[in-house]
């Protein structure tokens, strides 16, 4: 097993970074520095041998994986004062000279790397921010931080549910600050929905993703693998399979041995707001789903439309009801639903920034709460730690979980399947029905993929039953790993 000795690697630092001025607009050294002063209790909290940050010491970070969300990373962090990138690190070589070509223009002395282990030796980095591919964010996440450095990784947190809890295991073990990359997630609007007298006691909550994708095609046989790119430290966990799809990047997101698919990719949002919003600090009890990959004669494996349906105990169902096709057709998803027994109400959520400025600033702005996490050294300072992440993210897992142990069914096996799930559930099925037929699914040849329920014990995070398809779930719990990336039992 290949893993870093925390003792060894002396460069943690802290500093308690009091923010008075979060408009990000107006950031600069003079900004970022005067609201910095040392915590005299930080320095009781710091791992052995680790060393304060002085006042006018940069942070220096290094960006994993940037061909798509880490650019965003990387221009948030060269726009953000007191903080310095040093190193760089992807497996495409094309992209890593890509990003220290332009590095050196600005006059930037930055290290490149291709495997993340020889980057994580460099002593001279304080914390990495990364955006690989989702079956890459466990052993990043882990190893980085077995290697005294402070992670910033994007959602979803993991790829599996075991993996998220490993990463919180290591993060408290070497105190790591881990942030999230879910902007959107604020821990000020918890319990809002407990506190919504007009609805009443709360039977549901209903949350949507309408996001339109198109097919990724659909290939003949193995496809070469771009020169540039060793695919062996691109897999890493992954079984090293030949490549099947038009495009490696970014279409992983649609195939089951790298990606989470669209509940994963951009399906956490919702959901994360809706389980904060309940303010529930546990796993569902039971979780189930159905849905398809309608329409795409693609290689893609994940569904294109699904709703999941979760059961808090004690608590509501969480209804989530995700859209691929063309919203415009078909009955509209309703807003974020509270249904209680005096009616229904509105359940605020973070619905995104406008435009390309908008959501930079957001990223922009997560980062930098990283940052002053990093400095203070207080968890509570994260607005998305780890943990939370996790609470999250397993509910995509266990969503993900049931529709890959499912089984085509008629639309009328599925009514029949969740009909005691309340009016809302049949309700929100109906509009899924009414959906699909309007983007031209002909239900007379047509079958949807429906799961099972599957009931989890929140404090083992395994699933609890008799037979196959409990033995089956669990194995789905984690995964099985290619040597050397193998996320360890004990981290």
């Amino acid at each position: 097993m290949w893993r870093f000795n925390h003792a060894m690697h002396p460069n943690s630092r802290s500093n308690d970074l009091n923010e008075r001025d979060t408009t990000m607009n107006r950031l600069n050294r003079r900004t970022f520095l005067r609201h910095t002063s040392l915590a005299t209790g930080a320095v009781a909290m710091l791992p052995p041998q680790a060393h304060v940050l002085g006042a006018n010491d940069d942070l220096r970070l290094a960006v994993v994986g940037f061909n798509s969300q880490g650019k965003t990373h990387l221009r948030a962090l060269r726009e953000l004062a007191g903080v310095r990138v040093v190193a760089l690190c992807d497996c495409d070589r094309a992209v890593l000279d890509r990003e220290v070509s332009a590095a050196k223009k600005r006059n930037e002395t930055v290290a490149g790397y291709t495997d993340i282990r020889r980057l994580l030796e460099n002593k001279d980095v304080d914390a990495i921010t990364t955006a690989t591919p989702d079956h890459w964010h466990a052993l990043a996440t882990i190893w980085a931080c077995q290697a005294g450095k402070d992670v910033y990784v994007e959602k979803p947190l993991s790829y599996c549910i075991r993996e998220g809890r490993k990463m919180v295991e290591a993060a408290r073990k070497y105190q790591r600050m881990v942030q999230v990359g879910n902007a959107g997630h604020d821990h000020a609007t918890g319990n809002l929905v407990l506190e919504t007298e007009k609805a009443g006691r709360i039977r549901a909550v209903y949350t949507s993703l309408n996001r339109l994708r198109q097919s990724i095609g659909k290939v003949t046989g193995e496809q070469p693998i771009p020169p540039s790119l060793d695919y062996n430290l691109w897999l890493g966990p992954a079984p090293m399979t030949p490549l099947r799809r038009k495009n490696l990047h970014y279409d992983w997101h649609w195939v089951w041995p790298t990606g989470t698919g669209e509940i994963g990719n951009n399906g956490i949002y919702p959901l994360d707001a809706a389980r904060l919003a309940l303010g529930q600090k546990t796993l569902p009890k039971r979780a189930m789903s159905f849905g398809g990959r309608f329409l795409f004669n693609d290689d893609g494996e994940t569904p294109n439309t699904q709703i999941a349906l979760f059961q808090y105990e004690p608590g509501p169902l969480v209804i989530f009801e995700l859209r691929n096709l063309p919203s415009e057709n078909g009955p509209k998803t309703p807003p974020t639903t509270v249904v209680g027994d005096r009616g229904t109400d509105g359940l605020p959520r973070w619905t995104g920034p406008v435009g390309e400025t908008g959501e930079f600033a957001a990223h922009k702005g997560h980062i930098f709460n990283f940052l002053k996490a990093v400095r203070s050294r207080r968890i509570s300072d994260l607005r998305m730690d780890v943990l939370e992440g996790h609470l999250s993210t397993a509910m995509v897992h266990m969503a993900n979980i049931s529709y890959r142990l499912g089984k085509t069914a008629s639309a009328e096996a599925i009514r029949e399947a969740i009909k005691d799930c309340g009016r809302e559930a049949v309700e929100t099925f109906n509009r899924f029905r009414e959906h699909l037929t309007v983007n031209g699914v002909d239900w007379t040849k047509t079958e949807a993929v429906l799961g099972p329920w599957l009931e989890i014990d929140p404090a083992k995070e395994e699933f609890v039953g008799s037979g196959d398809v409990v033995t089956k779930a669990n194995q789905l719990v984690t995964r099985l790993y290619r040597p050397p990336f193998a996320v360890p039992e004990a981290v």
